[in-house]
């Protein structure tokens, strides 16, 4: 039966061991799960559960679940979303949240449903985008691009805290507010500025580090105050175009489906949309 072929491990070496190829078959498809399960072999990280569906021995899916009880799939159908739900909550876990593309987040939300009485509730979506042909922006607004360095450090994070709070993202606020910093989904990332030519940074963005072969554009922000200008564009161009150089093979972002302005950005600079994906919070029930 199905809920046989779900392999559960706490050791992410062996994990990646077996289902590392996995996950690299469609690194842009894969980005977020490529970069948490990269922080979960960090020392300290906490225990995680990791699992990996197989079909005579191949490969066809794997969820993680984290240390904060976030639960990451890969594309799962109705059934195998129902024989994971089943294999959890026997074992005795009990995700907080889910996300993963759409249709597999609204069908493991509904499964955990049935089997726990725990109610889902959506909190986040999002559009997926793949980098196509960077195409960069016209006018080119004047100034360079800075790398974020150490003298950097305290505008990146009141950055960081203000995107947050614009988006609405209260684990990163509290996180940043304990001074937790390295422990938020910023801590890992590599910051780049756009600066005008009066030096003043004026719009901010970072990448995560190749993974896979994937890179991930997160976050993307710019004070009101500097809005308008093309200042997003152009910084958000030269760290793609960085991570070409670097010898990435996938750069992808999300994107807010309520913003058609950044949506409609990444689309001018090539980004094309790949998938489209959610997140459920969980609150009551438990496992039965």
């Amino acid at each position: 039966m199905l809920p046989d072929h779900w392999h559960l491990t706490t050791d992410v070496e062996d994990f990646l061991t077996r289902a590392g190829d996995f996950l690299r078959s469609q690194p842009a498809l894969h980005t977020t799960p490529l970069t948490d399960i990269e922080k979960l072999r960090l020392p300290g990280a906490g225990a995680s559960v990791l699992g990996r569906l197989e079909t005579e021995g191949t490969v066809r899916a794997v969820c993680y679940l984290t240390p904060r009880g976030r639960l990451g799939l890969t594309p799962l159908t109705a059934d195998g979303t129902g024989a994971l739900a089943a294999r959890l909550a026997a074992l005795g876990h009990s995700p907080a949240q889910v996300i993963a593309d759409q249709d597999t987040a609204a069908a493991f939300a509904a499964a955990w449903q049935r089997r726990t009485g725990a109610e889902p509730a959506p909190f986040w979506r999002t559009h997926l985008y793949r980098l196509g042909t960077l195409t960069p922006p016209r006018p080119h607004p004047e100034g360079r691009a800075h790398v974020a360095g150490a003298a950097d450090r305290d505008l990146v994070v009141r950055w960081c805290r203000d995107f947050c709070v614009e988006v609405g993202e209260q684990p990163s606020i509290d996180l940043i507010d304990a001074g937790a910093w390295t422990a938020s989904r910023f801590g890992d990332r590599h910051f780049t500025f756009w600066k005008a030519p009066d030096g003043t940074p004026v719009s901010m963005t970072a990448v995560t580090s190749v993974v896979g072969g994937m890179v991930r554009v997160d976050p993307v922000y710019t004070p009101a105050r500097f809005r308008g200008h093309g200042y997003a564009g152009a910084v958000t161009t030269e760290v793609s175009r960085a991570a070409l150089h670097a010898g990435a093979t996938d750069v992808v972002l999300y994107a807010d489906p309520d913003n058609p302005t950044s949506n409609a950005l990444y689309q001018r600079l090539g980004y094309v949309r790949l998938a489209d994906c959610a997140g459920y919070r969980f609150s009551g029930g438990g496992p039965a």
